[in-house]
């Protein structure tokens, strides 16, 4: 059963509806007890770093969500929920990221048109069994306007303006900047992998 966990905003019914289509048992948590109880656990994200962050502190959470985390439990942040992995964002400068991995997530230049919106090719740079059985450079959707630069975790980088990190894969920690549950049948394909993980 994988713990879809719900912190009051994103994405959770596209989510929801990717999982149905590929026929994987869910459940919406909502506290440290459904977390520490959780085989696997996805967060979704959209929205503001520093909202979501809080929402996490105010639920009690915070020391469950990284206590499974560095445990190993199969865990796949979506987006925000990438981002959350990091120390601080730009776009919440005082507020604590999850600090799993060190680094700062940033906002795009200037003079790039902000959100990234749309479809975007993914440059695998390791193997990750995220992209298990997907073309050599799949085109996944993205919607945001901050991004991780690319870290050591980096299995794959997207290109807007800037490289950056796509997707993260660090033993059973997972992150995708792009939403595949947007992203149509290769997006499934993504959201399968995870779920098939050993």
């Amino acid at each position: 059963m994988i713990a879809i966990f719900d912190y009051g905003a994103g994405n959770l019914r596209s989510v929801q509806n990717t999982l149905d289509e590929i026929g994987a048992p869910y459940e919406l948590v909502r506290d440290a007890e459904g977390l520490r109880r959780a085989p696997k656990i996805i967060l979704p994200g959209v929205g503001h770093f520093g909202q979501m962050l809080r929402a996490l502190d105010e639920m009690n959470v915070r020391e469950a969500l990284t206590e499974r985390i560095k445990g190993n439990v199969p865990f796949l942040g979506i987006c925000l929920g990438l981002q959350a992995l990091f120390e601080k964002s730009a776009e919440a400068p005082d507020q604590h990221g999850l600090a799993i991995f060190p680094g700062a997530v940033q906002r795009f230049e200037i003079a790039a048109r902000v959100p990234h919106m749309g479809w975007n090719e993914v440059d695998a740079v390791r193997p990750t069994r995220l992209l298990k059985g997907l073309p050599e450079r799949p085109h996944l959707y993205f919607a945001h306007s901050y991004y991780v630069p690319v870290v050591d975790q980096a299995a794959a980088t997207c290109t807007y303006s800037i490289p950056y990190t796509a997707i993260l894969e660090s033993g059973n920690t997972f992150g995708v900047q792009c939403h595949p549950e947007k992203s149509g049948p290769l997006g499934l394909a993504i959201m399968r992998n995870f779920v098939e993980l050993q």
